[in-house]
Formats: structure tokens, C-alpha cells, sequence
């Protein structure tokens, strides 16, 4: 709110300032002859205008997005600053149409008195202080009916300084002087409607600003997990640059993770622009440095599929590297859907993968139940506790494992559920941790049947 405050309280002020000086100038030149100085009340009056619809956009523009303008209403400001070029060029074709009549007929110059030079050096003052606040509101909202405000005011300075010319040619005996003055009022006024038009219409057509692509790109490049960035579209609507961007990522990401990766990139978008709104639609790819696990648990996912236990054996030799893949895949269904079905879905997972990797590829699975949710439970009592801690430190003792603590053991309609914490050598592998660790979960279900599930966490020895 407080940029819309700051460009509405600068247009304000502008108003009073143009509609002033723009009274002044039309009753000096009225009084003294000056078609020069009309041309700059002219001038100044198309400028009051500007101002009051400079003024009354920029109490809409910054308005919120709707049902109605998905993208703000940002782009008010450029017809309003096209609608301003329109009277400027109607202005400086009047201005020439005149001085050239009065080339033509030789029309007696203006009386010169102080009058006149005092009311553009106050004219060529409050031009300067306008443009200056207007320029500075312009780059701190990004305004571009401020913008163009501020170059009429700016191109006002010059007007000034041209119609002085004007009258003090006129004061030395030369006729034409002001005429001439009016006439390059009329060019600037041209010169400025040019101006306008030129960054009005680039905007209204949707050009991309100068080298806001690049910018958007490298920013979301930069956001790890970006392969690379496919495609990327900016516009600036108002003082907001929207970025339709297509992003390459890996396709073995989960959901959540390329959604992180989604909020991370609008926030370099964000940082890099200021005001920025990024449509970001993410493409999955295969990375160069994908493993064949990683491809088939692709496969599995984008069939729905639950696996794990996924291990492959290249039997290929040292000179003919993957000549044969053999992959072994523990696949999970429901546990009760018939084998039949059951095996259609192996089937169908197999001949997935071997249109992957060829049908040289020899692929097994296993197939087992889906593991249940666990079922509600009851803390067991604490003698069945100890019990179960006893045998498991039973089962450890003289092996790789030991310090069983932290055993709880739980009370379900599918069973007891035991878990416990257990130590190890910080140096020992995993695989071989894990070897000792379900040897142990073995022996306790055999030894009580009633156990449907161990859970154990092996840690390292305190320190």
C-alpha cells in the first residue's frame, strides 16, 4: 500500500503543480503575443491532463488480480500512457500548423517585458523538482504512467528554455524568433509522443524487457535440483514481470521434493525481479548418471507399483560390459488378491522393464503381500517385557551385537509387535549389521510365534 500511496500522492501534487504554471504561461503569452508561450501553456495543459489520468489509473493499476484480469490491472497504465502520446501529437501538428502561418505572413513579434522570463524560470524550477519526484516514484514502484509523466516534465525544461530563446531573439529585432521557438516546441513535444509510444506499445505487445530472460533463466538455474531450464516467456504487465517457465528435473524426484524445488525457484525469481509471478510447470528427465535401480524403481512408480529389494547383476565381461542384466525385484500386492492377478501384475512390471533395458534382460520377482498398517496396540506388561528383553540379549550374547536397551513390546489383534535399540561396532558395514541384527529378529519369532513383527535400530556404542 505504500507504493500506491506514494505514486497517487506524487500525481497529486503534479496536478496543482501542471493546472498552475499552465494557467500562468496562457495568460502571459495571451498577453504579450507569444505563440512560443502558448505553445508551452498548451503544452503544460495536455500535461494537466496527462496528470489527472496519470493520477486516476494509478489508484486502479495496483489493484489485485481478479476473476476478471487474471494478470492485474497493471497494463491500464500503458493505454493511459498511449492515450497521452495521442494529444501530444494532435498538440505539436497544431503548433506547426500555426508557426508556419505565422512564418508565412510575417506576424509582428511579441512584446517583451520581464513577465514572461520570470514565469519559465519558476516554470523550468517546478518542471525539475516534478520530474525529479516523478523519476523516483516511477523506479521505486515501477510505474510506467509515472515514468511518462516524468519525461513530459523533463522535455517541459527544454520547452521553457526554447521559448526563452525564442523571446530574447524576438526582443533583438529578430520577427521569426518566435515562431521558430514554437516550432521546436512542437518537435520536442513530437520528439517526446515518440518516446511514449515506442515503450507503450513494446509493453502492450508483450515484448520481453531487456535482458529479463537471461535473468529469469540464470535464477532458475541456479535453484538446485534444476537440470535445465526448456523454456521461459516474460512480460511485464504494470510494475509486475510474469515468467511462464518449463523446467527439466529429475524424474526420479518425489512430488514434495519438486515441489520444493518449485517454491525455491520462485524466490530466486522473486529476488532477481522483485515483483515477479512464476508460472512453473516441471518436465520429469532421465539424468545422465541414472543407475538401473533408479530406473526401474521409475517404472515401478509410474505404474503404481510397490517393490523393493531391488538388486542387479551385470554378467557381462570386462571387454563387453552389460551384456546381461539380471534383475531380482520384491513386489507387493495386495494380500488378498488371487495369484492369478497377482502374477499378471509381475508380468506386466517384467515386460516394462525389459522394454527399458531389451529383452535380453532377465528380470524375477518376488511376489509378497503389501506390509499392513500397523494395527491399534496396548503397551504389553512389564513381565512380558522382560521376557523378550532377556531372550534378545540372549540371542546377541558373544555376537557383534549387543547392549539391547530401550525394548518395548506392543499388543495387536495381528500380534505382538517387539522394538528394541541394540549396539554395534561404529566400524562395521551396514549389510553385515544388518546380517547379526535379523539373525537375532529369527530366533526371537521361533522362539515366540506370537511375535508378527521385530523392529530394530542399531547404533553405534556411546561415546
Amino acid at each position: 500500500m505504500s507504493g500506491q500511496h506514494d505514486k497517487t500522492s506524487v500525481a497529486a501534487i503534479s496536478i496543482l503543480a501542471s493546472g498552475g504554471m499552465a494557467a500562468a504561461k496562457f495568460v502571459v503569452g495571451i498577453a504579450i503575443g507569444s505563440l512560443a508561450l502558448i505553445s508551452e501553456a498548451l503544452h503544460s495543459s495536455i500535461d494537466l491532463v496527462a496528470t489527472i489520468i496519470t493520477w486516476a489509473v494509478v489508484r486502479v493499476s495496483d489493484r489485485p488480480a481478479d476473476d476478471e484480469h487474471h494478470y492485474g490491472h497493471g497494463k491500464l497504465e500503458s493505454i493511459s500512457a498511449l492515450g497521452v502520446t495521442a494529444m501530444l501529437y494532435v498538440l505539436a501538428g497544431g503548433i506547426l500548423v500555426e508557426a508556419y502561418s505565422r512564418l508565412r505572413e510575417g506576424t509582428p513579434p511579441p512584446t517583451i517585458s520581464a513577465v514572461p522570463f520570470v514565469v519559465l524560470v519558476i516554470d523550468i524550477v517546478v518542471n525539475l523538482w516534478r520530474a525529479r519526484a516523478l523519476h523516483r516514484a516511477a523506479r521505486e514502484t515501477r510505474s510506467e504512467a509515472l515514468a511518462a509523466d516524468a519525461l513530459h516534465f523533463a522535455s517541459d525544461v527544454m520547452g521553457s528554455c526554447a521559448v526563452i530563446a525564442g523571446l530574447i531573439l524576438a526582443a533583438f529585432g529578430f520577427w521569426w524568433g518566435d515562431a521558430a521557438a514554437a516550432s521546436a516546441v512542437a518537435v520536442m513535444i513530437a520528439a517526446l509522443g515518440l518516446r511514449m509510444a515506442s515503450s507503450t506499445v513494446q509493453t502492450l505487445v508483450d515484448r520481453a524487457p531487456e535482458g529479463a530472460q537471461e535473468k529469469a533463466t540464470a535464477a532458475i538455474r541456479g535453484v538446485p535440483g534444476v537440470i535445465d531450464v526448456e523454456r521461459l516467456r516474460v512480460r511485464m504487465v504494470g510494475a509486475t514481470t510474469f515468467i511462464d517457465s518449463i523446467v527439466n528435473v529429475p524424474r526420479t524426484y518425489p512430488i514434495d521434493r519438486v515441489e520444493a524445488i518449485k517454491r525455491n525457484a520462485e524466490a530466486a525469481v522473486s529476488k532477481a525481479f522483485g515483483d515477479a509471478d512464476l508460472s512453473f510447470t516441471a518436465v520429469p528427465v532421465a539424468r545422465n548418471n541414472e543407475t538401473v535401480r533408479d530406473r526401474i524403481m521409475v517404472i515401478a512408480r509410474n505404474s503404481g507399483l510397490a517393490i523393493h529389494h531391488v538388486t542387479v547383476h551385470d554378467l557381462g565381461t570386462a571387454q563387453n560390459l552389460g551384456a546381461k542384466l539380471i534383475v531380482s525385484i520384491d513386489l507387493e500386492v495386495d494380500a488378498d488378491m488371487q495369484l492369478e492377478a497377482a502374477h499378471d501384475v509381475a508380468n506386466t512390471l517384467e515386460r516394462n522393464i525389459q522394454e527399458e533395458f531389451g529383452e535380453d534382460v532377465e528380470v524375477d520377482v518376488h511376489i509378497e503381500p503389501l506390509e499392513p498398517e500397523l494395527p491399534f496396540g496396548v503397551d504389553a506388561a512389564p513381565e512380558r517385557v522382560q521376557t523378550i528383553a532377556a531372550a534378545l540379549t540372549e540371542y546377541a550374547a558373544g555376537g557383534e551385537i549387543h547392549d539391547i536397551h530401550n525394548v518395548r513390546v506392543r499388543n495387536t489383534d495381528a500380534g505382538e509387535i517387539v522394538n528394541f535399540h541394540c549396539r554395534a561396532t561404529p566400524s562395521m558395514s551396514v549389510i553385515r549389521v544388518h546380517e547379526h541384527v535379523d539373525a537375532i529378529e529369527r530366533r526371537l519369532r521361533r522362539a515366540f510365534p506370537s511375535v508378527k513383527r521385530v523392529i530394530s535400530h542399531a547404533e553405534p556404542p556411546r561415546t
